[in-house]
């Protein structure tokens, strides 16, 4: 895909560009209109996906190659075509980024993800051709009596110029067949024909390719309509209060006009085919049905004229453009496999499409380098609900002198947590070594943590002592966690599984800061419950289990060779500071500093004393 790149006076727009941008991310001084004298004339819906970025919907200018954004009234982008047919064209509203070339992103089906609803031997020269191809194993008839209804698999959808596989080893009758697409706009069961086009939201185009052999050989279509590949679809999908009444369509294949008729010509009409397929199933808002093919594919020229590699397929359908395809080399590679969306969930998705993510030990997680590249190295580790953020005052003070790595606990801050990933104290000390990997961090390294963040400290400086030098403990957690704090882990999990983070902020709230705070800094509330709140419920509840868990491994603090260094509050409730003078003399008598009038959130609770606390032990 080629990008465009913003010229030397439109970068003047963006004084603080840190990247190269592209012509998607420039406001639009003069916005295309969506009306002209009271019509939408914006509906040519075209989808497409960017670099680097999720699928879109917008509008295709034929005449220019152009695609405007489109979003919902929200400014929401919109991202399938579902979303414009269920709040309808007053919904829709141009996004506001300047059109750009529709050669700079990836052109994708109109519509997709369901099977597509089809139809055999719809229109009257084509079933004759049929009947003779020696290809039809149906009711042996010129005219059917009643609808021959079939479905393609929606792994057969492709996307407008996108190859069409040959499968030699499935096929050696490939086919092609232009057909006017119907896209339903409102559902309904039993839907009768004299209501049948207040159910049609609009059309497009679809090439009905055929595998002839396998349509003849196994009786029922399926088969052979459905190999990947054999079902394109495009360019655009448009409402059908913005077309003629019978469109017209044609088919050419290398040039070679192959078909030519009109929606007037089919045997059984779209009111027809509604009402039949609605009589005993919904039909939903969104089903695509392929109308039927006119005569002129391949099995009707004498000699057969099946489709080879490098050959073109172009079916051009009033108000809806042309959809072209090529033919694929017989060893084209099929990667249809690679477009099937993955049924496991992943939490706390924030950045779309990954962006700003950097892939650390195999998942994508929220990583930061700043200050000095060749200071001292500090790795700094949040606690369970907060997030790299909350150093930001220690990071303000050490950037002119160290070399700073922050990174956001899986699940938590800016970094996702597939349903696939078991979080514990020791994963995410893993994750750390791996980050040092990536950075290129070797030794030396002085580790800031706070609260749950100081056991996995504990954890990566017992399991890599050649790349920790030194460790300075917030508020460290006991360990291991004694049974009542791992059953309320396990209960809070549980809560806000079921009720969300707004059901755990008050308590946690409450019991994490010093009285003193709560009546004389209601900042410092208020950031403490912003933190939270800011969680995504499954990355808490999937780190308050790794807390718990933490109960089944006992970490030998006491082999450790470095100095380590605690800070915690006088009002402590998870850290008191007898526990912090217990870790002290187990770990070689560093330096306790008890806050006064704080709790277990330090930086939140009194910025000066535990910044200037921290850095004392740097």
């Amino acid at each position: 895909m080629r990008g465009v790149r913003l010229n030397a006076s439109e970068c003047v727009m963006y004084k603080s560009c840190r990247r190269p941008r592209t012509i998607h991310d420039i406001v639009n001084p003069n916005p295309v209109k969506m009306t002209v004298n009271g019509v939408n004339t914006l509906t040519n819906y075209v989808a497409y996906v960017e670099p680097d970025s999720g699928p879109r919907i917008g509008h295709l200018d034929f005449e220019s190659s152009t695609v405007t954004p489109l979003s919902f009234k929200s400014g929401t982008p919109l991202t399938d075509l579902y979303q414009v047919i269920t709040v309808g064209e007053e919904g829709v509203i141009v996004s506001g980024a300047q059109p750009f070339p529709l050669y700079s992103v990836k052109h994708l089906p109109p519509i997709s993800g369901r099977d597509v609803l089809a139809v055999g031997k719809n229109y009257v020269e084509h079933a004759r051709e049929f009947n003779s191809s020696g290809y039809d194993a149906s009711d042996k008839t010129d005219q059917p009596t009643h609808p021959v209804i079939f479905t393609k698999r929606a792994t057969s959808i492709i996307g407008p110029e996108d190859p069409i596989l040959l499968h030699p080893n499935f096929t050696s009758t490939p086919d092609y067949e232009g057909e006017i697409g119907v896209i339903i706009g409102k559902p309904g069961f039993q839907i009768s024909e004299e209501n049948a086009l207040e159910h049609v939201w609009g059309y497009t185009i679809i090439n009905d390719m055929t595998a002839r052999e396998r349509q003849r050989d196994h009786k029922q279509f399926f088969l052979g309509k459905s190999p990947d590949t054999f079902c394109p679809i495009g360019p655009i999908a448009v409402p059908k209060e913005r077309l003629p009444e019978n469109l017209k369509i044609q088919t050419f294949v290398n040039g070679e006009k192959r078909q030519e008729a009109t929606l007037n010509d089919l045997i059984f009409s779209v009111p027809t085919l509604i009402a039949t397929i609605s009589a005993g199933q919904t039909l939903q808002a969104g089903d695509v049905l392929a109308t039927g093919t006119p005569a002129g594919v391949g099995f009707g020229f004498r000699p057969m004229k099946f489709l080879q590699t490098g050959d073109e397929i172009s079916i051009s359908v009033t108000g809806l453009g042309t959809l072209t395809n090529r033919v694929a080399a017989l060893d084209a590679v099929n990667n249809t496999s690679e477009r099937a969306a993955s049924h496991i969930p992943v939490a706390n998705q924030k950045s779309p499409a990954n962006a700003g993510l950097t892939n650390i030990n195999g998942k994508n997680l929220f990583y930061q380098r700043l200050g000095v590249e060749t200071g001292p190295p500090v790795f700094f580790i949040h606690g369970l609900g907060g997030s790299t953020s909350y150093f930001y005052p220690l990071v303000a003070k050490l950037q002119s002198t160290h070399s700073l790595h922050l990174l956001d606990l899986e699940g938590h801050g800016l970094s996702p947590t597939s349903a696939l990933s078991t979080l514990s104290i020791a994963s995410f000390a893993e994750d750390f070594y791996q980050m040092s990997q990536v950075a290129g961090v070797s030794e030396k390294v002085t580790v800031i943590a706070h609260s749950m963040g100081s056991l996995v400290a504990f954890k990566l400086a017992l399991q890599h002592p050649e790349l920790v030098s030194k460790l300075i403990l917030m508020g460290p957690p006991p360990n291991p966690l004694p049974e009542a704090g791992v059953q309320g882990s396990y209960a809070r999990a549980a809560l806000v599984r079921k009720q969300g983070m707004s059901a755990v902020v008050d308590a946690i709230t409450q019991a994490g800061t010093s009285a003193f705070v709560q009546e004389n800094n209601l900042l410092a509330v208020a950031a403490v419950r912003t933190s939270l709140l800011g969680q995504d419920a499954e990355g808490y509840a999937k780190a308050c289990a790794a807390l718990a868990g933490s109960a089944t491994e006992v970490l030998d603090v006491t082999s450790l060779r470095i100095p380590v260094s605690f800070v915690t509050g006088e009002e402590d409730k998870v850290s008191p500071p007898a526990l912090c003078k217990k870790y002290s003399q187990a770990t070689g008598g560093g330096n306790v500093q008890v806050l006064k009038n704080v709790g277990h959130w330090h930086l939140f609770e009194d910025v000066d004393q535990t910044v200037k606390a921290v850095l004392a032990q740097i």
